[in-house]
Protein backbone atom coordinates (compact mmCIF):
# COMPACT_ATOMS: atom_id res chain seq x y z
CA UNK A 1 0.00 0.00 0.00
CA UNK A 2 2.81 2.23 0.06
CA UNK A 3 4.14 2.24 -3.90
CA UNK A 4 3.32 5.00 -6.47
CA UNK A 5 0.93 3.19 -9.58
CA UNK A 6 2.19 2.63 -12.30
CA UNK A 7 -0.75 1.78 -14.61
CA UNK A 8 -3.81 3.65 -16.36
CA UNK A 9 -7.03 4.08 -14.70
CA UNK A 10 -10.25 3.11 -16.54
CA UNK A 11 -11.57 6.35 -16.66
CA UNK A 12 -11.51 7.92 -19.80
CA UNK A 13 -15.00 10.05 -20.36
CA UNK A 14 -14.53 12.46 -22.74
CA UNK A 15 -10.67 12.62 -22.78
CA UNK A 16 -8.44 12.28 -26.14
CA UNK A 17 -6.57 9.55 -26.88
CA UNK A 18 -3.51 11.65 -27.49
CA UNK A 19 -4.52 13.49 -24.03
CA UNK A 20 -4.53 10.24 -22.55
CA UNK A 21 -1.34 9.27 -23.70
CA UNK A 22 0.44 12.56 -23.05
CA UNK A 23 -1.04 11.88 -19.29
CA UNK A 24 0.40 8.47 -19.19
CA UNK A 25 4.03 10.18 -20.22
CA UNK A 26 3.71 13.00 -17.46
CA UNK A 27 2.58 10.60 -14.89
CA UNK A 28 5.55 8.45 -14.91
CA UNK A 29 7.83 11.40 -14.42
CA UNK A 30 5.91 12.24 -11.69
CA UNK A 31 6.60 8.74 -10.34
CA UNK A 32 10.13 9.16 -11.14
CA UNK A 33 10.21 12.43 -8.65
CA UNK A 34 8.27 10.96 -6.36
CA UNK A 35 10.79 8.05 -6.43
CA UNK A 36 13.56 9.97 -5.89
CA UNK A 37 11.92 12.26 -2.99
CA UNK A 38 10.98 14.89 -5.31
CA UNK A 39 7.38 15.38 -3.87
CA UNK A 40 6.93 18.69 -4.65
CA UNK A 41 8.07 18.19 -8.34
CA UNK A 42 6.09 14.95 -8.61
CA UNK A 43 2.92 17.38 -7.45
CA UNK A 44 3.34 19.47 -10.45
CA UNK A 45 3.49 16.87 -13.01
CA UNK A 46 0.82 15.20 -11.01
CA UNK A 47 -1.26 18.51 -11.84
CA UNK A 48 0.08 18.71 -15.44
CA UNK A 49 -1.34 14.88 -15.96
CA UNK A 50 -4.56 15.63 -14.08
CA UNK A 51 -5.84 18.64 -16.48
CA UNK A 52 -5.07 16.64 -19.23
CA UNK A 53 -7.18 13.57 -17.93
CA UNK A 54 -9.33 14.50 -14.97
CA UNK A 55 -10.76 10.85 -14.40
CA UNK A 56 -7.84 9.20 -13.62
CA UNK A 57 -8.00 7.76 -9.97
CA UNK A 58 -4.70 6.94 -10.18
CA UNK A 59 -3.53 10.53 -10.46
CA UNK A 60 -5.09 11.86 -7.66
CA UNK A 61 -4.42 8.80 -5.61
CA UNK A 62 -0.79 9.81 -6.34
CA UNK A 63 -0.41 12.87 -6.22
CA UNK A 64 -2.51 12.73 -2.06
CA UNK A 65 0.38 10.14 -1.50
CA UNK A 66 3.10 13.06 -2.54
CA UNK A 67 1.07 15.56 -0.47
CA UNK A 68 1.07 12.97 2.28
CA UNK A 69 4.97 13.07 2.49
CA UNK A 70 4.96 16.63 3.00
CA UNK A 71 2.93 17.01 5.65
CA UNK A 72 -0.11 18.43 3.80
CA UNK A 73 -2.54 15.90 5.17
CA UNK A 74 -5.98 18.58 3.71
CA UNK A 75 -4.66 18.38 0.51
CA UNK A 76 -4.28 14.68 0.88
CA UNK A 77 -7.15 13.97 1.95
CA UNK A 78 -8.86 16.05 -0.99
CA UNK A 79 -7.22 14.07 -3.35
CA UNK A 80 -8.00 10.43 -1.80
CA UNK A 81 -11.43 11.12 -1.29
CA UNK A 82 -11.48 12.72 -5.56
CA UNK A 83 -9.65 9.28 -6.31
CA UNK A 84 -12.73 7.43 -4.22
CA UNK A 85 -15.40 9.56 -6.03
CA UNK A 86 -13.62 8.04 -9.55
CA UNK A 87 -13.27 4.26 -8.28
CA UNK A 88 -14.58 3.28 -5.32
CA UNK A 89 -13.34 -0.37 -5.44
CA UNK A 90 -9.24 1.26 -5.54
CA UNK A 91 -8.42 -0.01 -2.18
CA UNK A 92 -4.90 2.66 -2.38
CA UNK A 93 -7.05 5.06 -2.32
CA UNK A 94 -9.30 4.07 1.23
CA UNK A 95 -5.56 3.20 2.65
CA UNK A 96 -3.97 7.21 1.77
CA UNK A 97 -7.12 9.11 2.87
CA UNK A 98 -7.64 6.67 6.13
CA UNK A 99 -3.70 7.86 6.42
CA UNK A 100 -4.29 11.48 6.03
CA UNK A 101 -7.19 11.35 8.75
CA UNK A 102 -5.47 9.98 10.92
CA UNK A 103 -2.76 12.08 10.75
CA UNK A 104 -5.74 14.75 11.27
CA UNK A 105 -6.48 13.06 14.94
CA UNK A 106 -10.05 11.86 12.53
CA UNK A 107 -8.94 7.79 14.26
CA UNK A 108 -13.00 7.13 13.59
CA UNK A 109 -13.23 8.00 9.84
CA UNK A 110 -9.56 6.66 9.55
CA UNK A 111 -10.49 3.13 10.73
CA UNK A 112 -13.57 3.32 8.95
CA UNK A 113 -11.19 3.89 5.45
CA UNK A 114 -8.99 1.00 6.52
CA UNK A 115 -11.73 -1.07 7.12
CA UNK A 116 -12.87 -0.58 3.58
CA UNK A 117 -9.37 -1.87 2.06
CA UNK A 118 -10.00 -5.01 4.33
CA UNK A 119 -13.02 -5.97 2.94
CA UNK A 120 -11.53 -5.03 -0.88
CA UNK A 121 -8.48 -7.26 0.04
CA UNK A 122 -9.42 -9.24 2.99
CA UNK A 123 -6.42 -11.91 2.85
CA UNK A 124 -3.94 -8.87 2.54
CA UNK A 125 -2.05 -9.16 5.54
CA UNK A 126 -0.60 -5.55 5.27
CA UNK A 127 -3.99 -4.10 5.71
CA UNK A 128 -5.41 -6.77 8.06
CA UNK A 129 -2.13 -5.41 10.40
CA UNK A 130 -3.00 -1.83 9.79
CA UNK A 131 -6.61 -1.81 10.73
CA UNK A 132 -5.64 -4.38 13.84
CA UNK A 133 -3.09 -1.55 14.62
CA UNK A 134 -5.64 1.44 13.90
CA UNK A 135 -8.30 -0.83 16.44
CA UNK A 136 -5.59 -0.56 19.23
CA UNK A 137 -5.19 3.44 19.01
CA UNK A 138 -9.18 3.79 19.38
CA UNK A 139 -9.46 1.35 22.45
CA UNK A 140 -6.40 3.56 23.98
CA UNK A 141 -7.98 7.00 23.25
CA UNK A 142 -10.91 5.79 24.35
CA UNK A 143 -9.63 4.23 27.24
CA UNK A 144 -7.70 7.91 28.16
CA UNK A 145 -11.03 9.50 27.13
CA UNK A 146 -13.08 7.53 30.11
CA UNK A 147 -10.69 8.53 32.75
CA UNK A 148 -9.46 12.35 32.00
CA UNK A 149 -10.21 14.98 34.14
CA UNK A 150 -13.16 17.35 33.95
CA UNK A 151 -13.21 19.99 31.19
CA UNK A 152 -10.99 23.05 32.12
CA UNK A 153 -9.79 21.21 34.91
CA UNK A 154 -5.47 21.07 34.22
CA UNK A 155 -4.47 17.51 35.69
CA UNK A 156 -1.77 18.05 38.28
CA UNK A 157 1.71 16.11 37.62
CA UNK A 158 2.57 15.51 41.04
CA UNK A 159 6.39 14.48 41.22
CA UNK A 160 8.48 15.05 44.20
CA UNK A 161 12.44 14.89 42.81
CA UNK A 162 14.27 15.26 46.29
CA UNK A 163 12.53 11.35 46.96
CA UNK A 164 14.74 9.76 43.93
CA UNK A 165 17.71 8.61 44.75
CA UNK A 166 21.40 8.93 42.58
CA UNK A 167 22.77 5.36 42.55
CA UNK A 168 26.52 5.30 42.79
CA UNK A 169 26.92 3.90 39.76
CA UNK A 170 25.41 7.31 37.96
CA UNK A 171 28.61 8.38 36.18
CA UNK A 172 27.17 11.65 34.73
CA UNK A 173 26.89 15.36 35.36
CA UNK A 174 25.37 16.62 38.56
CA UNK A 175 22.87 19.38 38.53
CA UNK A 176 24.12 22.24 40.83
CA UNK A 177 21.96 24.93 42.70
CA UNK A 178 21.87 27.23 40.74
CA UNK A 179 22.55 26.01 37.40
CA UNK A 180 25.96 27.17 35.91
CA UNK A 181 27.55 26.97 32.31
CA UNK A 182 30.20 24.61 33.22
CA UNK A 183 27.40 22.21 33.75
CA UNK A 184 25.74 22.89 30.48
CA UNK A 185 29.09 22.55 28.71
CA UNK A 186 29.43 19.24 31.12
CA UNK A 187 25.63 17.88 29.91
CA UNK A 188 26.29 18.80 26.05
CA UNK A 189 29.62 16.77 26.70
CA UNK A 190 27.76 13.72 28.00
CA UNK A 191 24.98 14.23 25.49
CA UNK A 192 27.33 14.03 22.68
CA UNK A 193 28.79 10.29 23.70
CA UNK A 194 24.50 9.53 24.26
CA UNK A 195 24.83 9.30 28.04
CA UNK A 196 21.87 10.30 29.99
CA UNK A 197 21.43 13.05 32.64
CA UNK A 198 20.14 11.50 35.58
CA UNK A 199 16.39 11.32 36.09
CA UNK A 200 15.98 13.45 39.60
CA UNK A 201 17.78 16.02 37.81
CA UNK A 202 15.32 15.96 34.65
CA UNK A 203 12.51 16.57 36.70
CA UNK A 204 13.94 19.27 39.10
CA UNK A 205 14.64 20.96 35.81
CA UNK A 206 11.16 20.61 34.57
CA UNK A 207 9.76 21.56 37.74
CA UNK A 208 11.93 24.71 37.31
CA UNK A 209 10.40 25.35 33.70
CA UNK A 210 7.07 24.50 34.51
CA UNK A 211 7.33 27.73 37.24
CA UNK A 212 9.26 29.90 34.25
CA UNK A 213 6.85 29.18 32.06
CA UNK A 214 3.75 29.77 33.84
CA UNK A 215 4.88 33.45 35.16
CA UNK A 216 4.98 34.82 31.45
CA UNK A 217 2.27 35.57 28.83
CA UNK A 218 1.03 34.10 26.24
CA UNK A 219 2.96 37.24 24.01
CA UNK A 220 6.24 38.20 25.45
CA UNK A 221 8.20 41.23 24.69
CA UNK A 222 11.64 41.19 24.21
CA UNK A 223 13.79 44.49 24.25
CA UNK A 224 17.42 44.32 22.33
CA UNK A 225 19.29 46.94 23.86
CA UNK A 226 21.05 49.29 21.46
CA UNK A 227 24.47 47.85 19.63
CA UNK A 228 23.47 44.63 20.89
CA UNK A 229 21.55 41.89 18.65
CA UNK A 230 19.16 38.48 19.37
CA UNK A 231 19.42 35.06 17.22
CA UNK A 232 16.44 33.50 15.95
CA UNK A 233 15.82 29.99 15.19
CA UNK A 234 13.54 28.09 13.89
CA UNK A 235 12.76 24.31 13.76
CA UNK A 236 15.04 21.82 15.50
CA UNK A 237 13.46 18.48 15.48
CA UNK A 238 15.27 16.31 17.38
CA UNK A 239 19.02 17.24 15.54
CA UNK A 240 21.22 17.79 18.80
CA UNK A 241 24.09 17.47 16.59
CA UNK A 242 22.89 20.42 14.44
CA UNK A 243 21.94 22.09 17.29
CA UNK A 244 24.96 21.83 18.80
CA UNK A 245 26.63 23.52 15.06
CA UNK A 246 24.39 26.20 16.06
CA UNK A 247 26.05 27.05 19.22
CA UNK A 248 29.75 26.59 17.08
CA UNK A 249 28.37 29.03 14.58
CA UNK A 250 26.90 31.81 16.56
CA UNK A 251 28.25 31.17 19.78
CA UNK A 252 26.79 30.03 23.02
CA UNK A 253 23.27 31.82 24.78
CA UNK A 254 24.82 34.65 26.71
CA UNK A 255 23.67 37.98 28.38
CA UNK A 256 25.18 39.62 25.49
CA UNK A 257 24.30 36.89 23.09
CA UNK A 258 20.65 36.19 23.05
CA UNK A 259 18.40 33.57 21.42
CA UNK A 260 14.86 32.90 20.46
CA UNK A 261 13.77 29.21 19.30
CA UNK A 262 10.33 29.34 17.83
CA UNK A 263 9.03 25.93 18.79
CA UNK A 264 9.56 22.57 17.13
CA UNK A 265 12.18 21.80 19.41
CA UNK A 266 11.14 17.66 19.47
CA UNK A 267 9.84 14.85 17.58
CA UNK A 268 11.10 13.24 14.17
CA UNK A 269 14.61 13.59 14.96
CA UNK A 270 15.53 11.08 17.34
CA UNK A 271 18.16 13.11 20.19
CA UNK A 272 14.36 15.58 21.03
CA UNK A 273 15.49 14.73 24.51
CA UNK A 274 18.82 15.99 24.54
CA UNK A 275 18.05 19.10 22.52
CA UNK A 276 15.37 20.15 25.02
CA UNK A 277 17.11 19.46 27.78
CA UNK A 278 19.76 21.54 26.81
CA UNK A 279 17.90 24.30 25.79
CA UNK A 280 15.74 24.23 29.08
CA UNK A 281 19.39 24.37 30.67
CA UNK A 282 20.32 27.31 29.22
CA UNK A 283 16.75 28.74 29.73
CA UNK A 284 17.75 28.05 33.24
CA UNK A 285 20.42 29.71 33.99
CA UNK A 286 19.65 32.79 31.23
CA UNK A 287 15.87 33.12 31.94
CA UNK A 288 15.92 36.79 29.97
CA UNK A 289 18.12 35.90 27.17
CA UNK A 290 17.26 32.27 26.00
CA UNK A 291 13.45 32.62 24.36
CA UNK A 292 11.45 29.18 23.72
CA UNK A 293 8.05 29.57 21.96
CA UNK A 294 5.71 26.97 20.92
CA UNK A 295 5.30 25.08 18.02
CA UNK A 296 3.14 22.97 16.95
CA UNK A 297 5.32 19.64 18.04
CA UNK A 298 4.75 20.61 21.23
CA UNK A 299 1.60 18.67 22.04
CA UNK A 300 0.38 15.74 22.61
CA UNK A 301 -0.69 14.46 19.64
CA UNK A 302 2.55 14.96 17.67
CA UNK A 303 4.89 13.75 20.52
CA UNK A 304 2.71 10.67 20.14
CA UNK A 305 3.02 10.32 16.34
CA UNK A 306 6.23 11.53 15.49
CA UNK A 307 8.44 10.13 18.30
CA UNK A 308 9.14 12.53 21.32
CA UNK A 309 6.91 10.37 23.75
CA UNK A 310 8.65 6.80 22.40
CA UNK A 311 11.71 8.83 23.10
CA UNK A 312 11.47 9.82 26.46
CA UNK A 313 9.85 6.46 27.55
CA UNK A 314 12.66 4.67 26.02
CA UNK A 315 15.59 6.94 27.92
CA UNK A 316 13.44 7.59 30.95
CA UNK A 317 9.74 6.77 31.71
CA UNK A 318 6.00 7.46 30.89
CA UNK A 319 5.72 10.01 34.28
CA UNK A 320 9.04 11.41 32.66
CA UNK A 321 6.89 12.24 29.14
CA UNK A 322 3.98 13.37 31.31
CA UNK A 323 5.91 16.20 32.70
CA UNK A 324 7.03 16.99 29.55
CA UNK A 325 4.06 17.30 28.39
CA UNK A 326 2.08 19.25 31.74
CA UNK A 327 5.62 21.72 30.72
CA UNK A 328 4.71 22.35 27.28
CA UNK A 329 1.43 23.66 28.08
CA UNK A 330 2.80 27.07 29.55
CA UNK A 331 5.04 27.88 26.75
CA UNK A 332 4.50 30.95 25.20
CA UNK A 333 2.76 31.54 21.62
CA UNK A 334 4.22 34.34 20.42
CA UNK A 335 7.21 37.04 21.11
CA UNK A 336 7.67 40.63 19.52
CA UNK A 337 11.07 41.98 19.61
CA UNK A 338 11.61 45.89 20.10
CA UNK A 339 8.08 46.56 18.97
CA UNK A 340 8.81 45.90 15.45
CA UNK A 341 9.32 41.92 14.73
CA UNK A 342 6.36 39.52 15.79
CA UNK A 343 7.43 35.63 15.72
CA UNK A 344 5.14 32.69 15.70
CA UNK A 345 5.41 29.17 15.21
CA UNK A 346 3.08 28.79 12.18
CA UNK A 347 1.00 32.14 11.22
CA UNK A 348 -1.57 34.26 10.68
CA UNK A 349 -5.73 34.07 11.52
CA UNK A 350 -8.70 33.09 9.67
CA UNK A 351 -10.19 36.53 10.37
CA UNK A 352 -9.72 39.89 9.87
CA UNK A 353 -8.68 42.70 13.26
CA UNK A 354 -6.57 40.37 15.78
CA UNK A 355 -4.39 42.58 17.76
CA UNK A 356 -1.41 41.92 19.81
CA UNK A 357 -3.74 42.05 22.66
CA UNK A 358 -5.66 39.69 21.19
CA UNK A 359 -2.99 36.82 21.58
CA UNK A 360 -1.53 38.00 24.50
CA UNK A 361 -5.23 37.18 26.42
CA UNK A 362 -5.07 33.25 24.41
CA UNK A 363 -5.53 30.64 27.18
CA UNK A 364 -2.74 28.64 26.38
CA UNK A 365 -2.58 26.10 29.21
CA UNK A 366 -3.86 23.20 27.22
CA UNK A 367 -3.67 21.06 23.91
CA UNK A 368 -3.90 22.98 20.81
CA UNK A 369 -7.54 23.32 19.62
CA UNK A 370 -8.89 22.40 16.23
CA UNK A 371 -9.59 26.47 15.58
CA UNK A 372 -9.19 29.75 16.77
CA UNK A 373 -6.49 31.75 17.29
CA UNK A 374 -3.64 29.36 18.77
CA UNK A 375 -4.97 26.68 16.27
CA UNK A 376 -3.49 29.13 13.21
CA UNK A 377 -0.52 30.55 15.52
CA UNK A 378 0.79 27.00 15.55
CA UNK A 379 0.00 25.85 12.18
CA UNK A 380 -1.10 28.62 9.39
CA UNK A 381 0.90 28.88 6.40
CA UNK A 382 1.69 31.59 4.05
CA UNK A 383 0.41 31.31 0.49
CA UNK A 384 1.73 33.26 -2.63
CA UNK A 385 -1.37 34.55 -3.90
CA UNK A 386 -3.88 37.30 -1.91
CA UNK A 387 -6.34 36.56 0.47
CA UNK A 388 -6.97 33.21 2.73
CA UNK A 389 -7.59 29.45 1.29
CA UNK A 390 -8.09 26.04 3.16
CA UNK A 391 -4.42 24.97 4.17
CA UNK A 392 -2.51 21.87 2.46
CA UNK A 393 -2.18 20.54 5.91
CA UNK A 394 -5.89 20.37 7.24
CA UNK A 395 -4.97 22.67 10.10
CA UNK A 396 -4.42 26.64 10.48
CA UNK A 397 -5.73 28.58 7.28
CA UNK A 398 -3.28 29.69 4.24
CA UNK A 399 -2.85 33.37 4.21
CA UNK A 400 -1.55 35.44 1.29
CA UNK A 401 0.64 38.67 1.26
CA UNK A 402 -2.33 41.10 1.40
CA UNK A 403 -2.65 39.06 5.03
CA UNK A 404 0.31 39.99 6.15
CA UNK A 405 0.53 43.38 5.35
CA UNK A 406 -2.98 44.52 6.84
CA UNK A 407 -1.82 42.59 10.24
CA UNK A 408 1.29 44.24 10.04
CA UNK A 409 -0.17 47.76 10.21
CA UNK A 410 -3.04 46.87 12.29
CA UNK A 411 -0.25 46.24 14.75
CA UNK A 412 1.73 48.97 13.99
CA UNK A 413 4.90 46.22 13.45
CA UNK A 414 7.37 45.83 10.28
CA UNK A 415 7.95 42.33 10.03
CA UNK A 416 6.49 38.65 10.86
CA UNK A 417 8.78 35.89 11.59
CA UNK A 418 7.62 32.06 11.50
CA UNK A 419 9.14 28.64 10.94
CA UNK A 420 7.08 25.75 10.73
CA UNK A 421 8.23 24.82 7.02
CA UNK A 422 11.57 23.34 5.10
CA UNK A 423 13.12 25.52 3.43
CA UNK A 424 16.43 24.95 0.84
CA UNK A 425 18.62 27.70 1.73
CA UNK A 426 16.82 27.20 5.17
CA UNK A 427 14.92 30.61 5.15
CA UNK A 428 12.59 32.28 2.67
CA UNK A 429 11.69 35.92 2.96
CA UNK A 430 8.51 36.48 1.27
CA UNK A 431 5.33 38.58 1.08
CA UNK A 432 7.39 42.16 -0.32
CA UNK A 433 9.88 41.43 2.75
CA UNK A 434 7.66 41.55 5.02
CA UNK A 435 7.28 37.73 6.40
CA UNK A 436 10.80 35.33 6.92
CA UNK A 437 10.37 31.54 7.30
CA UNK A 438 13.13 30.12 9.38
CA UNK A 439 13.31 26.63 9.59
CA UNK A 440 17.32 25.16 11.44
CA UNK A 441 17.06 21.67 11.15
CA UNK A 442 19.45 21.16 8.18
CA UNK A 443 19.54 17.67 6.04
CA UNK A 444 15.88 17.31 7.94
CA UNK A 445 14.79 13.63 8.62
CA UNK A 446 18.47 12.85 7.16
CA UNK A 447 16.51 13.15 3.69
CA UNK A 448 15.64 16.48 2.68
CA UNK A 449 19.08 18.05 1.69
CA UNK A 450 17.75 21.19 2.74
CA UNK A 451 20.28 23.35 4.64
CA UNK A 452 19.18 24.92 8.37
CA UNK A 453 19.24 29.01 8.89
CA UNK A 454 19.70 31.43 11.51
CA UNK A 455 18.66 34.84 11.63
CA UNK A 456 20.27 37.50 13.34
CA UNK A 457 18.69 41.06 14.35
CA UNK A 458 20.51 44.16 15.27
CA UNK A 459 18.92 46.58 17.67
CA UNK A 460 17.22 48.15 14.72
CA UNK A 461 15.86 45.21 13.51
CA UNK A 462 17.52 44.51 10.44
CA UNK A 463 18.30 40.64 10.03
CA UNK A 464 20.97 39.11 8.95
CA UNK A 465 21.10 35.15 8.08
CA UNK A 466 23.54 32.15 8.29
CA UNK A 467 22.81 29.28 6.58
CA UNK A 468 24.78 25.95 7.40
CA UNK A 469 24.62 22.60 6.13
CA UNK A 470 24.25 19.10 8.68
CA UNK A 471 26.89 17.51 10.66
CA UNK A 472 26.92 14.15 10.82
CA UNK A 473 25.39 12.40 14.23
CA UNK A 474 25.38 8.37 15.82
CA UNK A 475 23.85 6.30 13.30
CA UNK A 476 20.22 6.38 15.29
CA UNK A 477 17.49 6.77 12.39
CA UNK A 478 14.92 9.58 12.80
CA UNK A 479 12.30 8.25 13.67
CA UNK A 480 13.83 5.73 15.67
CA UNK A 481 11.28 5.64 18.91
CA UNK A 482 8.03 6.66 16.62
CA UNK A 483 5.14 4.08 18.03
CA UNK A 484 2.03 2.96 16.49
CA UNK A 485 0.45 6.57 16.26
CA UNK A 486 2.80 6.45 13.54
CA UNK A 487 2.02 3.44 11.44
CA UNK A 488 0.69 4.86 8.89
CA UNK A 489 3.35 7.30 7.46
Amino acid sequence: MSDTDKSESSGKINVAPEDIAKAEEIKNKANEYFASGKYGKAIQEYDEAIKLNPYSAIYFSNRAFSYQKLEQFGAALTDASKAIELDKTYAKAYYRRGSALVALGKYKDGYKDFKQVVAIFPKNKEAQDKLKQCDKVLKRLAFEDAIKVEENEEPEVVVDPNTIEIESSYGGVHLPEPITKDFILSLISDFKLQKKLHIKYVFKMLLEMKKIFSSLDSLIEIEVPESNHINVCGDVHGQFFDLCNIFELKGYPSESNPFLFNGDFVDRGSFSVEVILTLFAFKLLYPRHLHLLRGNHESLTMNRMYGFEGEVVAKYNKKIFEVFTDVFNYLPLAAVINKKVIIVHGGLFSKEGVTLNDIRKINRVRQPPDEGLMCELLWSDPQPFPGRSPNKRGVGVAFGPDVTHRFLADNNLELIVRSHEVKEEGYLVEADGKLVTVFSAPNYCDSVGNKGAVITFDSSMKPSYTSFREVPHPAVKPMAYASQFNMFF
